[in-house]
């Protein structure tokens, strides 16, 4: 017969006793007015450390970094914005806005010195490269150590058949070539881009691609992503811009790169090496949205670049 053992209150009190789990950061959720236009940010980490400016790709928004930001604000001040159209920020009309990417870069700039980010590194990825070169080429002596997340500078990354449809567009300009790109702002694709190459699709949150695709839906959005297909092509106008400030400057580097991924091949990841041949280059068994099913092997190898990059950098 199997026996029974009574366990007193005091026993029960043994067991659960011990160092309380640490509490995860507050992430504040704010806008800032830039200029006219309302500007969504999230926000986290002691005022005093090191800023971290996190800046999302396409077509998502600052939600992407949704479970990054609380693991590094114990340690970074963290800031990370949607860009005007995407997320929660303002939708400024196309006649009074126009939706470029140095545009977008100069609000996130306005957006860091209003915030007192006069000194930071960034987490890059997708749209959020040319938007932090573009502010490296305008601040070189605020950048203090960059991770870059599938976020492309080389004509390399760009050579696919992926982006043809996209050449075609910055090429002529027309209605046709414009319309062949409807197709990346449709609910199909957008949930490719977070499933394509993904070694655990179950890791992958369905809600993610749904808010994306919802705020993609929204009146106005597709020509405002439309205009912003077109305007690409000024940023691999700025590549050799890019790669200059890399050589010139020599930021600290953490590559990260699905190399799984559509959009942005693996390609696009080696030639930082030419310019910055003390980059830590990690090629990953994952997609574009690398964040969804790679985050435990990520978080380890950002935090300890920042600590060696951001930390020694912030304190000399």
């Amino acid at each position: 017969m199997k026996e029974f053992h009574h366990i007193s209150q005091a026993d029960c009190a043994e067991v659960v006793e011990g160092p309380a789990p640490a509490a995860l950061p507050i992430v504040r959720y704010k806008t800032a007015n830039i200029d006219g236009v309302e500007v969504f940010y999230r926000e986290a980490g002691p005022v005093g450390a090191p800023v971290l400016l996190l800046l999302h790709g396409f077509p998502t928004s600052s939600h992407m970094f949704r479970n990054l930001i609380p693991v590094l604000a114990k340690r970074y001040h963290v800031i990370a914005p949607d860009y005007p159209g995407f997320g929660q920020s303002g939708v400024p009309d196309r006649s009074a806005f126009a939706y470029t990417f140095a545009n977008l870069a100069t609000i996130i700039d306005k957006l860091t010195v209003l915030l007192g980010a006069m000194k930071y590194s960034m987490y890059l990825m997708d749209y959020g490269a040319p938007i932090g070169y573009r502010l490296a080429l305008a601040h070189p002596d605020r950048i203090q150590a960059l991770v870059i997340q599938n976020g492309n500078a080389y004509d390399e990354g760009i050579a696919g058949a992926f982006w043809d449809p996209f050449k075609a567009y910055w090429a002529d300009g027309s209605q046709a070539s414009r319309e062949a790109l409807a197709r990346f702002v449709t609910l199909e694709t957008t949930r490719l881009h977070y499933m394509d190459g993904m070694s655990d699709i179950a890791r992958v949150s369905p809600d993610s691609w749904m808010i994306d695709q919802a705020l993609l839906d929204r009146p106005g959005i597709r020509d405002i992503h439309l205009d912003l297909f077109h305007d690409y092509g000024s940023n691999v106008a700025l590549y050799p811009e890019f790669q200059a400030f890399f050589r010139r400057c020599k930021p600290p580097a953490l590559i990260l790169w699905g190399k799984n991924d559509p959009i942005f091949p693996e390609a696009g990841a080696h030639p930082y090496l030419r310019d910055l041949p003390r980059a830590e280059l990690h090629v990953l068994d994952t997609g574009h949205y690398a964040l969804e099913d790679k985050f435990n092997a990520m978080v380890p190898l950002i935090g300890d670049f920042l600590e060696r990059n951001s930390w020694g950098r912030y304190r000399s």
